[in-house]
């Protein structure tokens, strides 16, 4: 009797290396990015050389999840449904990964403590403008948006050309963005350190961009997967899930512009001189002097008389 036939519709995975060595990338990863900020010698070779491991575990470990479904037929359609499961929760924990990261922005904009003046943006701070490069970005990552959708419904239509251009125009306006982001964080006139906003800005915006950069090689390898032919109208599970990755970075940055870029920045009194700042603090007859005073005396007087030493 033949005990090598399979009865059931599930992936029994061979032995492989990668899970192993993926997590010894892992920990060289942390230990190295640790030795790195604490400024011990060789520490940022651990860090590089463990990246570098880091990315062929990745390269091997994803070929043989593509050979495995691609040309072993191993992903049955119970396979898929446990994959696209996977990937939603994958997709959940980093929703509340950037739902953190949102509570820390209205943690400190609603409620602004007296160092900075009890106001947002903090005073100092000249937030960046919102109808500059942060709504070029908006448009850009709403028409990948919509030609990634654009692929997907070639692709369902057996238009295999259409879809790959489609897809080449997404990755295009990826790039594009990360560009943008680039330059909008030189052109800045603050930095990470910069009170509790240039940290909080930095953070969201920063890790935005990094899955932007994901998104564009999850894009990219789907792509060259297009060229070799390894997806059909009836089966393209990789790249379906591209595009929900893809869409899910899209709704971040919606939240992004409209609460840090657009609602974030509308609050007056942060790009004054410090002479005019300290006329309009302690002028009991300025609009400023009284709005302060009344929404939280305690606070506007611990901040005029004791941060500023205003007597």
């Amino acid at each position: 009797m033949n005990t090598n036939i399979k009865r059931h519709p599930f992936h029994i995975v061979d032995p492989s290396p990668w899970p192993f060595l993926g997590s010894i990338s892992a920990l060289g990863l942390t230990l190295g990015a640790v030795l790195y900020f604490h400024g011990f010698n060789k520490g940022e070779l651990l860090l590089f050389s463990s990246f570098i491991h880091l990315l062929l575990v990745c390269y091997g470990w994803w070929r043989d999840v593509i050979d495995e479904a691609t040309f072993q037929g191993c992903h049955t359609k119970k396979v898929q449904r446990g994959l696209r499961i996977g990937m939603i929760l994958f997709i959940v924990s980093e929703a509340m990964f950037f739902f953190s990261l949102f509570w820390a922005f209205f943690h400190s904009s609603l409620a602004p403590v007296v160092e900075i003046a009890c106001a947002w943006p903090p005073y100092g701070i000249r937030p960046l403008h919102t109808w500059g490069l942060p709504l070029t970005n908006t448009f850009t990552l709403l028409a990948s948006a919509a030609s990634i959708t654009l692929s997907h419904r070639a692709l369902m239509l057996h238009k295999y050309k259409q879809a790959k251009h489609s897809l080449v125009v997404t990755i295009e306006l990826a790039i594009c963005f990360t560009i943008f982001q680039y330059t909008e964080y030189i052109e800045s006139e603050f930095c990470i350190n910069d009170a509790v906003y240039g940290s909080v800005f930095f953070l969201l915006t920063g890790f935005h961009g990094l899955h932007v950069i994901i998104g564009t090689i999850f894009l990219f390898i789907c792509y060259l997967r297009h060229c070799e032919c390894h997806f059909t109208a009836r089966r393209h599970l990789g790249f379906e899930m591209a595009i929900w990755y893809w869409h899910f970075v899209d709704v971040v940055w919606i939240f992004v512009f409209v609460f840090v870029y657009w609602w974030g920045n509308t609050i007056p009194f942060n790009i004054m001189k410090m002479d005019d700042f300290l006329y309009y603090a302690t002028n009991p007859y300025s609009n400023f002097y009284k709005e302060r005073l009344m929404t939280c005396p305690k606070c506007h007087t611990r901040f005029v008389h004791k941060t500023w030493g205003v007597s």
